[in-house]
Formats: structure tokens, sequence, C-alpha cells
């Protein structure tokens, strides 16, 4: 990793290049309301209110010359036509929360059951029968092999893409049969005598309601993710909704509190549904210099939702050999450094169901799995059912379906505990990095096995089975988030005081593992992704960049002055006068402190220098024994150690 020290510099084109320098004088407005408002007489915008949305909303936008294109009952949000004159109203309106522009969204199994240990739970009888899942995707077929005889897997179809008399449900693009195939597929086609393997979904038993907001390219807009969400809160009771699987994102360009997206996650969360969200497939993105890290898509970057990065299952039964998919996005998210991926799913060559004549399969012709890959003595063909893709939309859909089996087996659990469940029963044991090289070019990519890289560990539905029946914990499940000290190069982690992590004795301990960081110990010493060599002293020059680049709350300032202007800081070195600190050095009277040097006394340390005793260490420097740490110096072995909203795919052969 060459040129790290230009990191700053790239930091500042960023912001440039983004318009995000500056903070928005618009309070109500995002930057590209803003900026589309300067551009055009009139714009399409979605408007978060603080009111239910009916005939009061319907009447202010009808004062501003406005019209209502659609309202979301449950969201308290609509979609509207209105002059660009009307903006500047609506960001002086008290009952505007948010007002956005309705951007696009996009996309970009034998072995995958075998590694999450599926059969385990199929034994016990359990394949998410009485379960509805629903998808927000592209599209689903009606297929054979979505469900048995006269009854289809499919209990609800509706198309938002052209929504009316006109509107076709079905997989055009090819990525939403895909991922429903992985859910619910019954392996029909892969069940004849000469097979050698059968493609079944994890849960064939589910029922799935399909709401298609991508269209025929697998590009779709927020205004259609919020109807589809909208629509499932809605139905939820009468098709016994309990899972919603979003294998789609676009950048982050706000804060999760503000994005229309992510609170449309959320109020699905608050109903009852599970929300399972593709992390993205950004991995390899080294536009920055920041290796990937900060690559996050919405609205995975919400803390409430379960995030998925993709593992490769090596084209094996075993989990042993199993290894980070590198082009799965990583944290901490963009804006808020919430703590992401929340856990990792095979989504390297998965196997699934094949939409006919689809985009995807005219694109990719060679994704197409031979008969012999299953059926012996085929001959050379093709499948006409089976289609490979990769990743983490692969990866989310393989959650999806699990929490539909542990839902049939437990269904009093709520999206929280299943969230908290599948964290604490996770695989943690990784290596300290790995490595690919793309055969198309030769470029090497090398993946270090970090909390912003594999989350809490490697699905387990065995483990999550065994122990859902003890699973009592009350609280949210938010996804900590992360805040960076560029002096020290430390980072801590930040947990919601009545989140399951705080609650649960040993909560956040058994989620992400007995070690990956003490609460005042830099994450990289030892592995340093982000610096020039392995050792700690390189760590900070290279972590302090994504903080900067990544980020609307920090500035990447040339000077380094911690981050004087941020959300953290208000004009002093260290952040002295921020909602941390209290007018002296390093925070020490903050929330977190109790006036000593570094927080001695605080939440997180225990009387002892550094917070060597502290919540999150165990008695050892750098908190070793930690829950962040690896029982090992440096946390070598840590087990958590352009506005498109599309499908979240990658349509190639994957990494080998």
């Amino acid at each position: 990793m060459k040129g790290l020290h230009h990191l700053r510099s790239l930091a500042l084109m960023l912001f440039a290049a983004t318009g995000l320098w500056a903070a928005n004088p618009h309070g109500r407005l995002s930057a590209d309301v803003v900026r589309a408002g300067s551009a055009a007489d009139t714009v399409q915008v979605i408007v978060q209110w603080k009111m239910a949305t009916g005939p009061l909303t319907h009447q202010k936008i009808a004062a501003l010359q406005g019209s209502v294109v659609s309202e979301f009952k449950t969201l308290n949000a609509g979609l509207y036509r209105v002059p660009s004159s009307a903006l500047a109203a609506l960001d002086q309106d008290p009952q505007v929360s948010f007002v956005s522009i309705d951007r696009q969204v996009s996309h970009k199994l034998a072995y995958t059951a075998a590694a999450i240990n599926a059969a385990a739970v199929w034994k016990a009888g359990y394949n998410g029968s009485g379960v509805g899942v629903a998808i927000i995707d592209s599209g689903i077929n009606v297929d054979p092999n979505l469900g048995s005889g006269p009854r289809s897997s499919i209990v609800y179809s509706r198309d938002f893409t052209h929504p009316g008399a006109h509107g076709d449900p079905s997989d055009h693009y090819g990525h939403g049969q895909h991922v429903s195939g992985i859910v619910a597929s019954n392996g029909l086609a892969s069940s004849c005598v000469s097979c050698t393997k059968t493609f079944l979904g994890i849960a064939p038993g589910a029922s799935l309601i399909n709401l298609k907001v991508l269209d025929d390219n697998g590009v779709g807009s927020d205004s259609r993710v919020l109807a589809a969400i909208d629509t499932a809160i809605l139905l939820k009771d009468r098709y016994k909704i309990r899972v919603l699987n979003l294998s789609l994102g676009r950048p982050v360009l706000e804060s999760y509190t503000r994005d229309p997206l992510c609170q449309a996650v959320e109020a699905a969360w608050k109903a009852g549904l599970v929300v399972v969200v593709a992390a993205g497939n950004e991995g390899r993105d080294n536009s920055f210099s920041e290796n990937g890290y900060g690559t996050i898509t919405a609205p995975g970057n919400d803390p409430y939702v379960i995030t998925v990065g993709a593992i490769k299952a090596e084209n094996t039964f075993t989990r042993a050999d199993d290894l980070i998919a590198s082009y799965s996005s990583k944290g901490p998210t963009t804006v808020d450094h919430v703590v992401k991926p929340d856990i990792l799913a095979p989504g390297n060559q998965v196997v699934s169901l094949l939409a006919p004549n689809s985009t995807l399969l005219q694109e990719f012709p060679a994704n197409q799995v031979p008969v012999s890959t299953y059926a012996a003595n085929s001959g050379t063909g093709n499948s006409r059912v089976y289609f490979l893709l990769n990743g983490t939309s692969m990866a989310a859909a393989v959650v999806s379906a699990a929490s539909a089996d542990i839902l049939q087996a437990y269904p009093s659990l709520t999206p929280d505990q299943i969230k908290a469940l599948f964290m604490q029963s996770a695989s943690k044991t990784f290596p300290t990095s790995s490595s690919v090289t793309d055969p198309s070019d030769g470029s090497v990519y090398v993946s270090y096995y970090d909390l912003f890289t594999v989350g809490a560990g490697y699905l387990d539905m065995q483990a999550a089975l065994k122990a859902a029946g003890s699973m009592h914990a009350t609280g949210s499940s938010l996804s900590p988030f992360a805040s960076y000290d560029s002096r020290s190069g430390a980072v801590a982690l930040n947990f919601d005081p009545n989140s399951i992590w705080s609650n649960q004795p040993n909560g956040a301990a058994t989620a992400w593992g007995s070690s990956v960081l003490s609460g005042n110990v830099a994450l990289w010493n030892g592995v340093a992704p982000w610096g020039d060599t392995s050792t700690a002293s390189a760590s900070p020059a290279g972590a302090a960049a994504i903080w900067d680049s990544t980020s609307l709350w920090i500035l990447a300032l040339e000077s380094g002055n911690a981050a004087q202007m941020s959300m953290w800081g208000a004009g002093t070195t260290n952040g002295q006068m921020s909602m941390w600190g209290a007018g002296t050095t390093r925070g020490q009277m903050s929330m977190w402190g109790a006036g000593t040097a570094s927080g001695q006394m605080s939440m997180w340390g225990a009387g002892t220098p550094a917070g060597l005793m502290s919540m999150w260490g165990a008695g050892t420097t750098n908190g070793q024994m930690s829950m962040w740490g690896a029982a090992t110096d440096s946390a070598q072995l840590v087990p958590w150690a352009a506005t498109a909203i599309s499908a979240e795919s990658i349509s190639i052969l994957g990494e080998q």
C-alpha cells in the first residue's frame, strides 16, 4: 500500500468532488435537492414529515403549487413534485423532517447450505414454513422450483416499476429470481434420479411476497423502495411477513437519521420485521486509498438492520477453508461511523434459480450452470434452471432465509433478538488476512479480518438454533458506533445504553468474541491495513484518513487537528469542548471520563492507566484479552478484528 501519506489531500478532493465540504445551510434539505433546485424549475422530492400524511400534507403541497405523486402511510413520507421556488418553504416548515431527491437504487447452494450448517435446522424440522419473506428486488417469476403442486411459494406480487394495470411483477433482470431461489427453492430441478447435488433454498417452506422495485436493468429509486416497504408493513399480518430482504443499495449521502431509505427500514424493523440488507460490493474500491473501508451502502448503514457481508464457501462443504470475498463492502459507515457489517454469509459463486431471457443471462451467459454440475451422465449442455451469481445480495438472502427458519422454530423472537442471536452464535475463527489475485489484470487484493470487514463473524444456523431457546435478552440490537482519536490512533466503540449488548451480561463480548478492541487501543495495531507496515506507529496516519474522507462531520484538515470542526469537536484541538469533552484536554471531564487523564476512571476504564481493567479490556496491556482483541498482542487474530439504487450483485464468475 503506497502513497498513503496523500490520504488527507485525497480526502479534500473527495469533499470537493461531492460538494460535501461545506456544511449545508439548508437544514431540512439534502445537498442534492439544493443542487437540483438550482438547475431545474421543478423537482421531484421525498418529504419525510413529523406528522401523518393525509389531507394536511396534501394542503401544504398544494399551497406550494406542488402535486402529490404518492404517499407512504406507515412511513410518514411522500413523493411530491414541487416548484424549485417552494424548496425554501419546505426548509422552513417545522412539520418537515427532511427533504431529499428521489434517488436511484440498483444492484451491483449446495455448498452454501453446508457452509452455514443449514442441514441441522432442517433435520430438526424447520424450513421456514408459516413465515413470509418479502423480497424487494427485480421481481419473481412463477416457477415449479418455488412451491409444489398447485401451491406456489409466491403468495403476493406487486410491481412498483409500472404501477397500475400495466404492472408486471415477473423478473426480467434476473436478480430477484436468484435471490428468491436462495431463500425458498424446493430443489425440484436438481432432485432427479441421476442428480448428485440438490440446490435447495435455505428456507424452502417459506412464503414469498414479491415486491418489484428494480427494472429490466436492475435499477430503481428511493420512492419505489419506500412504497414497497410501506406495503410490506401494511400486509405483514395478512401474509405473515416476518422478514424483509433488501439485496440492493446506493451510496450514503447523509446521516441514517435523515436518509429516507434508512428511516423506512427502521419503520419496518419497529413494526416487527427482521430487515436484512446487503452490505454492498465495493470492498475493492481504492479510489481514495481507503482500501475498501467506508464503502457500506444505504440502507445497510442503518444501525437497526442486519447488514450482511459476503464470504466464499470455496466450493467445499466444510467451513474451515472459507475466506472473505474481497469485494464485500467494509465499514465504518460514511457519515455516522456505524460498525458494519454485522455478520457474514456465503455470497460467492452461489447457484440459484435462473430467470429465462433475463438481462443478466444475456450479459453473462458464462454464468449459466452446466447440467453436469449436478446431474451425472448429462453431457455438456447448460441448465435452463440454474444460474451463478456473486455478491452480498446473495449473502443477504441466506440470512433472510435463516431468519425464517429460526422464526418458525421460535415465533416469539423479536427482530432485535434474531439479530443478536445470529451475531452471538456466529463463528469467529478467522485468519489474520487473506489475498486474492484478479485474473483479468493481475491485481492483488488483501483483506484483513477486522471488525469492519467480518462483523461479528460467520453465520452458523446450527449454533443459532441451539441458542435460540434461551434467548430472552431485552433491548435494542443497534450496531455500535466507532470514534477515532487522531492523536493517539485509538478507536473506541460506543454502544446504545439500552441495547442488548449493554443489558445482557457479556452481551457484546458474546457477539463479537472475547477479543477485538480495547476501549483506548487502536484497532489496527499489528495489522494496520491502512498503514505502510504492520507496525502500530503506521496505523494512526492510515486510519485517520477513513474518518476524514468518508464523513460529513469530520473535515479533512491538512493540519490534522483532530476534526476541529467535526460534530464531536467545537473548534479546539481534540474536540475539547465537544459532546465528549468538557473544556479539558482529551475530554477528561467528558461523558466517558471522570476527571483523570485518558478517562482512567471512566465508564470504559477502571482506575488504571489506559483502561487496562476496563469494561473492554481484561487486565493486560492494550486490552489483549479484551472484547475486541484476540488474546494476542495487537489483536492479530481479531474475529471482528453516484447515487443509483441497484441490486447488489456482482454478475461475474466470482473469486476462485
